[in-house]
């Protein structure tokens, strides 16, 4: 009896000196992650807009892809595999280099200011791996606390930016090994994206939030066309995966020389958007889900977005991929419900958040990130698009560090 009493003693105070010793930790790092998340955050703002207001920016693409080579050279960075290599760092023996965090920095925002078509997200997850993995060797930390130092920085960096505290807590717990969440890792992260969030909104970096306009009441008729949405958006996130990195073997292939392919691909990027006439798909083309959510957009928008992605990304471009997926989820969705006439508001949220889970194999992650971005309302049709997207689209994924347990 007394030594189930001594037993007992020392498990609660393990767990407490876990909590606070955590507790402290990711106040750390979440204060510093939701700083650097803001100032990011800034800076692609700052480009996006100075590119809008000054089109010819455009122009400038083959620039900014030299200085991005170029920064990668001269940091001896060339075979820095980004977000993979973050997701290895914590699932294997992996280190994060010290210029992940300042160059996917810079990269995005150059990327950005011309126009390259990419998101921002991605690039907060290797910031957050960096900053953490900083921090994890500062303080001394064993490998396996590095590991969630690592994922409590993807956390605090990623609710800064998107404002989905939740989610970004989450899903660098899910996204490491398919099968497997990292319970260990929820409370520091949980802390570190709550406390990110907290100073981005203190700074003035208000989180993304798209209301969709009208919700149908469940039937067997709107689950059915949001079960054909869903197997539609499981192919689209298949096709997706494969153009992303069927881009970087070939743009490889044909051009080994980095400051080469990436010229063709700037090229290659003007010329199809002076082509199209428009700048929508520049950038994150947060426009075009705005106006998808609102039920108008092209039918040919969903496939222009992969294209640009590809493009761009695939030649050197950095930024991260979540973005243009949300983009050609609400387009994809928007489109299926002009040419069906069910719900298109409610169509681009679903497939949004099926994409989401298509591409990332985070289906957890997704239904949240669905719930912090449109509300609960629809919660019903999106957990049925997030389950058939993720049950039909297999082991394809943007990360192929990702393991499947």
């Amino acid at each position: 009896m007394n030594h189930s009493a001594d037993e007992t003693r020392a498990s609660l105070a393990n767990n407490l000196r876990y909590f606070i010793k955590w507790s402290l930790i990711a106040l750390l790092i979440g204060g510093t992650g939701g700083l650097i998340g803001s100032l990011f955050s800034m800076g692609v703002s700052f480009a996006t807009s100075f590119r809008m207001n000054h089109p010819n920016m455009l122009f400038f693409l083959p620039v900014s892809g030299i200085l991005i080579v170029w920064l990668y050279h001269t940091f001896h960075e060339e075979g820095n595999r980004g977000t993979n290599m973050v997701i290895d760092a914590i699932s294997s023996t992996e280190k994060v280099t010290l210029a992940t965090g300042p160059l996917i920095f810079v990269s995005t925002v150059l990327t950005h200011i011309a126009g390259g078509s990419s998101g921002r997200e991605g690039a907060a997850l290797q910031l957050g791996g960096s900053l953490g993995n900083l921090f994890g060797n500062a303080i001394h930390l064993d490998e396996k606390d590095k590991k969630i130092a690592i994922m409590c920085g993807m956390s605090a960096v990623f609710s800064a930016l998107f404002g989905t505290p939740v989610a970004a807590a989450i899903f660098p717990l899910e996204v490491i090994s398919i099968g497997v969440l990292y319970y260990a890792a929820l409370v520091p992260c949980i802390f570190s994206s709550f406390i990110g969030v907290g100073i981005a909104r203190y700074l003035g970096i208000a989180g993304e939030h798209f209301p969709v306009l009208s919700i149908p009441a469940l039937s067997v008729s709107s689950v059915g066309w949001i079960i054909f949405l869903s197997a539609l958006c499981a192919g689209v996130s298949i096709v997706f995966c494969l153009m992303l990195h069927g881009a970087e073997h070939t743009y490889r292939k044909i051009f080994p020389n980095p400051y080469v392919r990436i010229l063709a691909a700037s090229a290659i990027f003007i010329l199809l958007t002076l082509l199209i006439g428009t700048r929508d798909y520049c950038g994150s083309s947060m426009p075009l889900i705005e106006r998808s959510m609102e039920g108008e957009i092209g039918y040919e928008a969903f496939f222009l977005k992969m294209l640009f992605t590809a493009i761009a990304l695939g030649a050197g471009f950095k930024g991260g991929e979540i973005v243009p997926t949300l983009c050609v989820g609400a387009t994809l969705g928007c489109a299926f419900g002009e040419i069906t006439g069910f719900a298109p508001s409610l169509c681009a949220a679903c497939s949004m958040a099926a994409l989401f889970a298509g591409v990332t194999n985070c289906p957890i992650s997704s239904l949240v990130i669905a719930l912090e971005l449109f509300g609960y309302e629809g919660m019903e049709y999106f957990s049925i698009a997030i389950a058939v997207a993720f049950a039909l689209s297999g082991y394809y994924g943007l990360y192929a560090s990702q393991k499947f347990v």
